[in-house]
């Protein structure tokens, strides 16, 4: 590309250039003629007065002498020899005599001007004037070398000026086919730093946007990989204590093996799926201010829309598939709705995969029989989902809500739960509840306001399923 710019440069240039060259050439040449000639005629009109004064030889040769190129002046007298070389052809001093007329021709040698005078007595004489050729071209050539050389410049700066931008656009041009070809090896950190023409900017601003944007969409799917795989922990824990009631049959070990390895394969795609970036409305809690989301201080009065269920309802349907698990292995379960609209700006999957993950944490994290409350209550601003438990409590909260740094553990619950939450503006905590375990409350944002057919009810149930159900 610097090679065919530069080409294009000198080729115009070249153009421009001689096409002020060549008339500018010819007509100082011209110039420096004419300035010859009108000086050969004035030379010859300054000695035409002395004539009509005298025809003295002497006087006449005194006159032109003190005349410049007084070499080439020489005078014609009637009936008298010349006064000087002359260089003038005999038809042409016959016609001044005879024609009485001023003559300016080019002669082999020069140039030649005849002046006639009339004398007293009606006789001519003629005034030759000769310019010899060099006069004619006198600084021509250095004019023409001057011209030239700075053609020469002009042309050779405008081609540096073309190779210059040229190795800037190519140089802009490298730089975003190496970060094209890196991101499609699978470096998802390859980007570009716009520099260049305006176009070429643009364009690397265009592939950091696309690259930024493809590496969310990878985000999006390792994502839903690792949390569908974290929701089929529910049927395992299921399997897990439907193995237990069959012990002591033959088929229990190797069914409970097979468990085993599932939740050993469930948890390796989980640990291969972790990343740090997610997108989407349950990912937008993990990126921060420069991916596009929604700034902090902005974040507790955003309504995302889309999705929107009833949390409270969906809560009820799952406490009621983990009350089963729980009869089985006696553990005390109670539940507390509130009667109040508890609409939040998840989908029922969302949310059912947060008390999923919730309550099956209490399940694998603490041992048969303890107890454990679910309760969801709304405030003014928000719906709160508390999940406590009487187990041994999670001794370092800040560390549980890190994907991944949990002891025995994937951390993909909590995690869950922190993106819901964060999604709808809310967050989550972790404490040692009332019945000295574990305290995880999800705080949604409420969903966008909708008309509603009927009023909230203020009223609150407690249910609950006692052991033995």
């Amino acid at each position: 590309m610097r090679r065919s710019l530069a080409g294009v440069a000198l080729a115009v240039t070249s153009m421009v250039a001689l096409s002020f060259l060549i008339p500018l050439a010819a007509l100082v040449m011209s110039l420096v003629k004419e300035q010859s000639v009108t000086a050969a005629e004035q030379r010859a009109a300054a000695l035409a007065p002395v004539l009509t004064l005298t025809t003295d030889p002497s006087a006449l040769r005194e006159s032109a002498a003190s005349l410049d190129a007084a070499e080439y002046v020489v005078v014609h007298l009637p009936e008298a020899p010349a006064l000087g070389t002359s260089r003038a052809p005999a038809e042409l001093l016959q016609r001044a005599q005879q024609g009485r007329e001023s003559i300016s021709e080019r002669i082999p040698g020069g140039w030649i001007c005849l002046q006639p005078v009339v004398l007293p007595g009606d006789q001519v004489a003629v005034i030759e004037n000769f310019v010899p050729e060099q006069e004619l071209t006198r600084g021509v050539t250095a004019s023409w070398a001057v011209m030239l050389l700075l053609a020469v410049g002009l042309v050779g700066g405008s081609v540096l000026v073309a190779d210059r931008l040229g190795a800037k656009v190519v140089r802009s041009s490298k730089r975003l086919a190496h970060a094209s070809q890196d991101l499609g090896q699978g470096n998802l950190d390859a980007r570009v730093d716009p520099m260049g023409p305006r176009e070429l900017r643009e364009a690397g601003i265009a592939f950091n946007t696309m690259a930024h944007r493809m590496t969310e969409l990878l985000a999006v799917e390792r994502e839903l990989v690792a949390d569908l795989s974290h929701r089929l922990r529910t049927p395992l824990t299921a399997l897990h204590l439907a193995t237990e009631r069959m012990a002591g049959s033959p088929e229990s070990a190797r069914v409970e093996a097979a468990v085993c390895a599932l939740e050993t394969e469930l948890r390796a795609i989980i640990t291969a799926a972790r990343t740090p970036l997610a997108v989407g409305p349950m990912g937008q809690g993990m990126l921060g201010p420069e991916t596009g989301t929604v700034p902090a201080h902005q974040a507790a009065r955003a309504v995302p829309a889309g999705p929107r269920c009833e949390a409270a309802d969906v809560v009820r349907r799952r406490t009621a598939f983990w009350a089963v698990l729980a009869e089985q292995q006696n553990r005390p379960c109670s539940l507390d709705l509130t009667q109040e609209s508890a609409a939040v700006g998840l989908s029922e999957d969302d949310v059912a995969a947060v008390v999923d993950a919730l309550i099956g944490n209490v399940f694998r994290h603490t041992p048969p029989g303890t107890p454990f409350a679910v309760r969801v209550a709304r405030t003014a601003q928000a719906v709160e989902l508390v999940v406590e438990d009487a187990g041994p409590g999670i001794p370092e909260p800040d560390q549980a809500l890190s994907r991944g740094s949990s002891t025995g553990s994937s951390g993909l619950g909590l995690d869950i739960a922190r993106r819901a939450g964060s999604v709808t503006g809310g967050s989550v905590r972790i404490a040692r509840g009332p019945r000295g375990g574990a305290r995880i409350t999800v705080v949604f944002g409420l969903a966008a306001p909708q008309p509603s057919r009927r009023g909230p009810r203020a009223s609150r149930r407690r249910t609950g399923w006692p052991r033995g159900r």
